[in-house]
């Protein structure tokens, strides 16, 4: 009665069902919820579609492989890289069998050796030789090549920067190391019982520039600059054959530490000496040829005031 008086009509009111088909009966029914309404609405041609597979771990796992080796090959020739103590001639601040951490990035910034760094460097020409190489297996070079293992073929040595280009570095039988005058007191990182150059005393060699002096920490047990002076290059080392500076011993991780810059490196004066030298060097010339001058500009005034 209330339907028909409200609706004008005298049946009730048929309303369009969700799919555009009248309905008969009174209220609308509720939209399916369950699976099968899921399965109808992922349909493209009628039937159901497959819910897609997660790829297999054994399929992904080559190309896991891959990104980590190239990851590690960008590693080691951009930012570090690993080498092996071949010997005991950085003792105590490095011995046999370390493991250091080179950094090869600051390099590519311009950076240049500065006095007191630990440094790894090629070998300059005749400082290796008759020294054996190893013979690594595959396995061993493929590691090597990737970073992820001391390189066994390369000729490389790690020594500590004394001078750079443009200093004066000098020893004499029981003294002690002198860089552009003033006085190193190795006895932070010297071999405890070695003497400064007692072995070798060698000097005073002017450094030139672009190259490095260098010395190591065991000094009656290292074949350094002072032993390779007949060679070309006069015992130093160019800048562009070192390869990087050391900057931690990464195993055994009993001996895990830094490789800071030893204090004496940074004593006052000491770059101020180099500086110094280097405009009294350069002045020579000119008061020279101010000297030769002065007589010329004399006899030119004479003649024309005469």
């Amino acid at each position: 009665m209330a339907v028909g008086a409200r609706s004008g009509h005298d049946e009730p009111e048929e309303r369009p069902d969700r799919f555009g088909k009248p309905s008969s009966s009174g209220p609308a029914e509720e939209p399916p919820t369950g699976p099968d309404e899921a399965a109808a609405d992922s349909t493209d041609d009628g039937g159901p579609r497959q819910p897609a597979k997660p790829r297999s771990f054994w399929k992904e796992l080559p190309l896991l492989i891959g990104i980590a080796l190239l990851l590690a090959l960008l590693i080691k020739t951009f930012l570090v890289q690993a080498f092996s103590i071949p010997s005991d001639s950085m003792m105590n601040t490095l011995q046999r069998g370390d493991r250091v951490l080179v950094d090869k990035l600051t390099p590519w910034f311009g950076s240049e050796p500065e006095r007191g760094e630990v440094v790894v460097f090629h070998d300059p020409g005749g400082w290796l030789e008759g020294e054996p190489t190893p013979d690594p297996n595959v396995m061993q070079k493929f590691l090597s090549f990737i970073g992820l293992m001391p390189s066994a073929e390369e000729k490389d040595l790690i020594k500590r920067v004394i001078a750079v280009g443009g200093d004066t570095v000098s020893c004499k039988k029981g003294g002690k190391v002198v860089v552009n005058g003033k006085t190193l007191d190795e006895t932070s990182y010297i071999h405890p019982g070695s003497t400064p150059c007692d072995d070798e005393p060698f000097g005073p060699i002017k450094v030139p520039e672009g190259r490095i002096w260098v010395m190591g920490d065991n000094r009656q047990n290292s074949l350094d600059s002072r032993y390779h002076q007949e060679l070309p290059g006069s015992g130093t080392v160019a800048n562009d054959q070192v390869v990087g500076r050391a900057i931690v011993v990464a195993w055994p991780v009993t001996r895990w530490s830094t490789l800071p810059v030893p204090d004496t490196f940074d004593q006052p004066g000491l770059n101020a000496a180099a500086a110094s030298k280097a405009v009294a060097e350069m002045a020579g010339p000119g008061a020279l040829g101010l000297a030769a001058a002065v007589p010329v500009v004399l006899w030119r005034r004479k003649r024309r005031d005469g």
